[in-house]
């Protein structure tokens, strides 16, 4: 599966929307990527994630244990694609504001890899590399749908990326003058 075969699944779901978003990393953009609605369709979420199945699998990581999602928008991306990858899903969630993995108990050693939906800045698989190496997991690569930074974001370990889609992304105190003049809106979940 191709970037544009990916982004037409999230045509084909109404999942790529125009206005001014504050995104979860805190920067402004004129296009968010709603994966909501790409996965309350089982049939567009296992196309997806079974393509980042094989693409995990080309990369030639060897063994992995577990699929570990940042909760909560790589919970769904994470179970889908372990599912194909033929091991178990688990998924990191924030207490006091820090990822944690709270209902899994994992073995030092165990082979990681992060799936995660979409990624702009990284923060959210930074978050959980730095969680899981405190637990002695061995983080062998993260993967998601699609890169929004077309490659640019610093992860901490090797990225997978489906997809590559850069959009542009503003600190608030710079945005252009036409993005400015439309109120913001805030789809995402950092803050849940």
């Amino acid at each position: 599966m191709n970037t544009s075969e990916v982004l037409d699944v999230f045509r084909d779901a109404g999942a790529i929307l125009e206005g001014h978003f504050i995104l979860t990393s805190g920067l402004r953009s004129p296009i968010f990527l709603q994966k909501a609605r790409v996965f309350m369709h089982a049939d567009k979420t296992e196309r997806v994630c079974s393509a980042l199945a094989e693409k995990i699998k080309a990369a030639g990581l060897g063994q992995i244990d577990y699929v570990v999602g940042p909760a909560i928008g790589g919970i769904i991306p994470a179970y889908e694609t372990s599912r194909h990858l033929g091991v178990p899903a688990i998924w990191v969630e924030r207490e006091n504001g820090i990822f944690k993995l709270r209902r899994f108990d994992i073995a030092k050693g165990a082979r990681v890899v992060i799936v995660e939906d979409i990624v702009t800045t990284g923060l959210s698989i930074r978050e959980t590399v730095s969680c899981l190496k405190e637990l002695g997991a061995d983080v062998l690569a993260a993967a998601c749908i699609i890169d929004r930074s077309a490659g640019k974001s610093d992860v901490g370990v090797p990225l997978v990326a489906l997809a590559e889609y850069e959009v542009p992304a503003y600190p608030a105190d710079k945005l252009p003058p036409e993005l400015a003049a439309i109120p913001p809106v805030k789809p995402g979940s950092r803050n849940i």
